[in-house]
């Protein structure tokens, strides 16, 4: 007869929700001023404002908390179409998300800055690289007077307070001395603490053994 498995015997690629409500956003010097941007919506400086920097800080969960008070709808920079905006804009407000250098349609993104200006229509802009920028001369020059507020990736407080919610998302309780041990074995990015978390209970599950330092110091070798 065969024999039942046994409950977290087996590990499961599971996914793990992560809320990106105002509630769970986790604020730092890093990013405190973007987070100041978006609540003091809809005082903008100007109705088009960009949030830049690594992937990880923080960017899309600002927008969702953004879009969730400004009722605005997501589009990603590579599927602007020009016959599309009128459509994208129908709320009053648009988060156009991931704009890279050479991967968006430029005439379209322009016109949609025209149209959001036309409509007074929100709009806000998010991008992983250092500097908003764009071949076609008319569109430099309106990025150029784009508000942009920069967020960097977290220092040691706030990434310890991400690992702790991260664990926590997964209904795991830990010490702060795994906290403390992976802080000095991970990069500093919300990515790379992301990623130490689903491994650590991806080989717990695996193992049936216990989320602990122990467990963190065969899988994470120190910095060479």
């Amino acid at each position: 007869m065969a024999q039942p498995v046994r409950a977290r015997q087996l590990a499961f690629d599971l996914f793990h929700g992560e809320s990106l409500s105002r509630e769970d956003f986790l604020v730092g010097p890093t990013n405190a001023e973007a987070l100041a941007l978006i609540e003091r919506w809809p005082d903008w400086p100007t109705p088009i404002v960009a949030l830049v920097g690594p992937a990880g800080a923080g960017k899309s969960h600002l927008a969702a908390i953004w879009a969730a008070e400004a009722g605005a709808r997501f589009l990603s920079a590579r599927a602007l179409r020009e016959a599309d905006l009128p459509a994208a804009l129908a709320t009053g407000a648009l988060v156009v998300e991931d704009l890279a250098p050479g991967a968006f349609d430029e005439r379209a993104l322009f016109h949609l800055l025209n149209l959001a200006r036309e409509q007074e229509a929100f709009v806000l802009l998010t991008s992983g690289a250092p500097a908003l920028t764009a071949k076609l001369p008319d569109l430099a020059s309106r990025l150029r007077a784009v508000p942009v507020v920069r967020l960097a990736p977290p220092d040691e407080a706030l990434l310890r307070a991400v690992l702790v919610k991260l664990f926590a998302d997964r209904q795991l309780r830990v010490d702060e001395g795994l906290i403390t041990f992976l802080i000095g074995r991970i990069e500093r990015s919300v990515p790379a603490a992301k990623a130490a978390v689903a491994r650590l209970d991806g080989e717990a599950l695996r193992l049936r053994r216990p989320v602990n330092r122990a467990l963190a110091a065969e899988l994470f070798q120190a910095p060479g």
